[in-house]
């Protein structure tokens, strides 16, 4: 009868859920908005683009060079023309009748060039300091002669770093990759199904029904079955989620100068990844029983909000000390936000895919998360017990568990 009654809990919770146009909205919505952005974006840099392109195809400036290493024929061919009169070719400018003026520095090692031209807007006018630039490495190749030899003299080769652990190859940033989209799964399960925890308890509460509902079940099995069918529901939102961003990727990458999202080319570090995984189970179990218990002390999904802004906060908390967390993982600061519960999944996890989380951490922080789990689970099902036919006012969590009585 009490697996009957579990999977009776799971199966409703999750049918009802997913039945409904809400959920699909909200989950679709998420790589619906990137799409566009990204869309609109990518669209408004081409235009961006061509458009600026255009406008200086046919740019005149005049220029002042007093270390003579402008070549006057490479000026002219881009519009340029020597100033007799440099200070008459600033007040041009000035003015409004000259485009630009660019004067070149006499040492270009310790010297900038220094570019007055004519404001065509924010955007536009950042595209000055380029051509500048441009008429100058022009002038270089062709002293040069070789343009080879004289981009080569400009330019630093890339460099690929080959690092070892054990004789073997480290996978480098891309193995932080798989370790690492756990976190963002995290957070987009939580923000997305995080009212919904909270609310999993209040719904038969405010509909007055829990009483009918006890009378057939325990409380525990009640709560455990919606905790795994939110869990359901979190896997199911992050393939909903992941799907069409990697679909997207792959087949319209290249018409928006996209990434191609190449799954095969992400090495998969199979320890890291695991503890990721774990890390990600202990942290959303963890979340689900506080938000759980607390909707089992409020009396109103209304009061639970307020609630529910606080718990948010405690995963946002880890990223204010990203740069410690990179540069210093040992630090004093970043070992409590690793070891406290609410602070850990967010901490460990982003440890973990930068390689600076030791597995026994790892043992360490999984004991913590899952024990923490099981605790605000039991405190839930405790709390509910009690609160679900104090539909008027806040549980008294003292009286509830029994705290504080006066012996008899």
């Amino acid at each position: 009868m009490k697996r009957h009654n579990f999977g009776t809990v799971v199966s409703f919770e999750f049918l009802r859920t997913v039945t409904k146009p809400k959920f699909w909205i909200i989950t679709l919505a998420v790589p619906a908005f990137l799409a566009i952005v990204i869309g609109l974006t990518t669209l408004g840099a081409k235009a961006t683009n061509s458009a600026t392109n255009n406008k200086f195809t046919s740019l005149t400036f005049t220029y002042t060079d007093p270390g003579h290493w402008i070549v006057p024929e490479v000026a002219k061919a881009m519009g340029g023309t020597l100033a007799a009169d440099p200070a008459a070719a600033r007040a041009a400018v000035q003015a409004g009748t000259s485009e630009a003026n660019f004067d070149y520095p006499s040492d270009p090692g310790t010297g900038a060039i220094t570019v007055m031209a004519k404001d065509v807007g924010l955007v536009d006018s950042a595209k000055y300091a380029p051509y500048a630039q441009g008429v100058f490495r022009a002038s270089i190749t062709a002293k040069i002669g070789d343009p080879a030899l004289a981009r080569w003299a400009t330019t630093t080769p890339t460099t690929d770093v080959l690092t070892y652990a054990d004789g073997v190859q480290s996978p480098g940033f891309m193995g932080a990759i798989a370790p690492g989209i756990f976190m963002l799964v995290f957070y987009l399960t939580i923000m997305m199904l995080g009212n919904q925890m909270l609310n999993v308890t209040l719904e038969e509460k405010e509909n007055r029904v829990t009483e009918m509902i006890l009378t057939t079940m325990n409380p525990a099995t009640l709560i455990v079955g919606k905790v795994v069918a939110l869990s359901l529901l979190g896997v199911l939102q992050a393939v909903l989620v992941s799907l069409p961003i990697f679909l997207g990727s792959r087949l319209f990458g290249t018409a928006f100068d996209l990434p191609n999202l190449d799954l095969s080319q992400v090495p998969i570090t199979p320890l890291p990844t695991l503890i990721g995984f774990l890390l990600f189970v202990g942290g959303f179990m963890l979340f689900s029983g506080l938000l759980v218990a607390i909707g089992s002390v409020m009396p109103s999904a209304r009061e639970a909000g307020s609630a529910f802004g606080a718990v948010i906060l405690c995963m946002f908390i880890p990223l204010y000390a990203l740069s410690l967390v990179v540069s210093d993982p040992h630090s004093v600061i970043v070992q409590i936000f690793t070891y406290f519960p609410l602070t850990a999944p967010i901490t460990a996890m982003l440890r973990n895919a930068l390689g600076s989380l030791s597995v026994v951490e790892a043992g360490v922080v999984l004991v913590i998360l899952f024990a923490t789990a099981a605790a605000f689970l039991w405190l839930g099902v405790q709390l509910f017990r009690t609160g679900s036919i104090a539909y008027d006012r806040r549980l008294n969590i003292g009286k509830a568990l029994g705290l504080g009585r006066k012996a008899a």
